[in-house]
């Protein structure tokens, strides 16, 4: 396996692990286990942000197209 493979990989399963941590605190009621679940995320969003420069610097990783001022201000019409 190559190291764009592994890098993506891993990126995959962060941003995975991500969403499942933001479902397990909404629903934790026990603000200790709260807290360290909300410090687990906090720490894999940060391994994840910079994992994620290594590889836009790499060219692992392209970045879309920015969007248009008028792309940009229809989503904000539509969404109030």
């Amino acid at each position: 396996m190559d190291e764009k493979t592994m890098v993506n990989d891993i990126l995959s399963g962060i941003k995975s692990e991500l969403t499942t941590y933001q479902g397990v605190i909404s629903e934790t009621e026990n603000m200790q286990l709260r807290q360290t679940i909300q410090q687990i995320r906090n720490s894999d969003e940060s391994f994840q942000f910079e994992l994620f420069k290594i590889a836009q610097t790499k060219g692992y990783y392209k970045s879309a197209q920015p969007a248009t001022v008028n792309e940009i201000q229809t989503v904000k019409n539509e969404l109030q």
